[in-house]
């Protein structure tokens, strides 16, 4: 791997690593627009200062957009959330393995 794209893996999990960054990308996988209250209450216990916070930080990287019904993914936030999958399978192998160990 080439230190441009260590630095674009940094870049992006910077990004995702703000509080609920990954929830409100995870609230919106479905592909339907949500309006502001509804993604407040998709995503679950995030203030509407936070979630202010993250929608201009995930527009701002292009992965959000917010359209006269609301927010959706951008197609380059779909793609991530489509890759975001691929963590199912892993994390419920990881969680047995956590079980076995206790």
């Amino acid at each position: 791997m080439s230190s441009k794209d260590t630095a674009a893996i940094h870049q992006l999990l910077g990004l995702l690593e703000s509080r609920y960054a990954i929830r409100v990308l995870w609230a919106l996988k479905d592909g339907h627009p949500q309006t502001f209250r509804l993604l407040q209450d998709s995503v679950g216990g995030i203030t509407p200062n936070t979630l202010n916070t993250r929608l201009k930080e995930l527009r701002a990287a292009v992965l959000v957009t917010h359209g006269s019904d609301g927010y959706t993914l951008t197609v380059q936030g779909s793609d991530l959330v489509k890759r975001m999958n691929e963590l199912g399978p892993f994390a419920t192998k990881w969680a047995a393995n956590q079980a076995k160990k206790k």
